[in-house]
């Protein structure tokens, strides 16, 4: 379903985007006139993105963007009408695909071959022979964890999800926090992602091999979902609505010892703003754990960029191609931005906060399935676990909850008969 070769996150440093002038918005981005919106989500790397893009607006090129957790519940209809009222949306793995199940947005192959130059051929997201986005950076959950709290606590940093339940007893029974595990458990997409992460782990298939047909209520989910039981009682009592934001806030407080988090959220726990003195010296980065006794790391890789609109005129799609170029120039860098993201941008050297992120490539982990049905099976996760969560039924239930649901949405959507 796609071509995107992770390897290219070891050589980070030599992938080129070429050089534009740097004087107005007019000269440095190429753009005669259009209209360029952006809708994507609202973390420290996009926010640097859209800043890039709006450096394009001048008296004939209008540019705006909407960066918001919310962006995935919004941007199939914001690209649905004609015109589109988002002319790009900024994706991942995942959600590029409910914009091509939708036929919302639009091949760049001509808009590479005029405009492309600097861009390189690993970087272009093909799915069917046809580019449909472009990356800028890589992603992937990894260990968090506070070194002075597991010094105190005579622990070491975990590799498996076994070791962090078993440091984090130790964190809660000498005393030192209440609740020492953090996590983006919110109900909805995160607590599907975090069993995306353990069930991998665990060495977990979604689906019958060939088919779209949804495999997941069996030894592996069973294990996942417990697993993810056990670390939530070590967690704050409302962890079913912390997202990245709020879990984010809680390390910053210093209320929180270890926690599976994004590599692109990493910078911001260390920023001066809103944290803690104690919380900015000894956050210390690992790679991501292994569960259950394999090899496999629970976690995904991901890639984030940029697409364009199907329903939007010629001008704007060149437009709001050249924008989103401009926005992945090697000017971006500087000592705010780089610890950012492992940005797929010349000039990009791996800093401290790049280091969980490269430790999942080097544990060959796999990337998020980019299927057209995994997103049903997503939102089905998202949907039906909590109520396991929170010990209101068996994980077997649970999980016959979410193929039932998964299997419904797929016959709908023809993927399943």
């Amino acid at each position: 379903m796609k071509h995107f070769k992770l390897a290219l996150l070891s050589t980070a440093a030599a992938v080129s985007f070429g050089t534009m002038a740097a004087a107005d918005g007019h000269a440095k981005c190429g753009i005669e006139a259009g209209r360029v919106s952006i809708v994507g989500n609202e973390f420290p790397a996009i926010q640097t993105i859209g800043a890039g893009a709006m450096a394009c607006a001048s008296d004939t090129v209008e540019v705006k963007t909407n960066l918001t957790a919310d962006h995935q519940k919004i941007n199939v209809a914001g690209m649905s009408g004609n015109p589109a009222e988002y002319t790009t949306a900024i994706v991942a793995n995942s959600s590029i695909v409910a914009l091509m199940n939708e036929d919302i947005i639009r091949p760049l192959d001509d808009l590479v071959a005029k405009h492309g130059d600097g861009i390189q051929a690993n970087q272009l997201i093909t799915v069917g022979g046809n580019i449909m986005a472009v990356a800028f950076m890589a992603n992937a959950q990894h260990l968090v964890y506070r070194a002075d709290i597991l010094a105190e606590a005579g622990v070491e940093p975990p590799k498996t999800y076994e070791e962090m339940l078993a440091a984090a007893k130790v964190i809660k029974d000498k005393g030192l926090l209440e609740n020492p595990v953090g996590g983006a458990y919110k109900a909805g997409w995160n607590l599907a992602q975090e069993f995306n992460n353990m069930y991998i782990g665990y060495g977990g298939e979604f689906f019958k091999p060939g088919t779209a047909e949804v495999s997941i209520n069996n030894e592996q989910g069973v294990a996942a979902l417990e697993m993810m039981k056990s670390l939530s009682e070590y967690m704050n009592p409302d962890f079913l609505t912390h997202d990245s934001n709020l879990t984010s806030a809680e390390w910053k407080a210093g209320n929180v010892a270890l926690m599976n988090m994004w590599g692109s959220r990493t910078g911001a726990l260390v920023d001066a703003e809103g944290t803690a003195p104690e919380v900015i010296e000894h956050t210390a980065l690992g790679s991501p754990m292994t569960v259950g006794g394999g090899d496999i790391a629970a976690t995904t890789l991901w890639w984030d960029g940029w697409t364009v609109a199907k329903n939007i005129s010629d001008e704007d799609a060149e437009a709001t191609f050249l924008a989103m170029k401009a926005a992945i120039d090697p000017s971006i860098l500087n000592e705010e931005t780089s610890p950012q993201a492992v940005w797929l941008i010349e000039g990009y050297e791996p800093t401290a906060q790049s280091a969980g992120v490269f430790g999942a490539v080097e544990m060959a982990s796999k990337p998020y399935p980019m299927l057209p049905y995994q997103g049903l099976l997503h939102t089905a996760l998202g949907a039906e676990l909590a109520d396991f969560m929170q010990g209101k039924e068996s994980a077997e239930q649970a999980l016959a909850d979410v193929e039932a649901a998964y299997t419904a949405a797929a016959k709908e959507n023809g993927f399943l008969q």
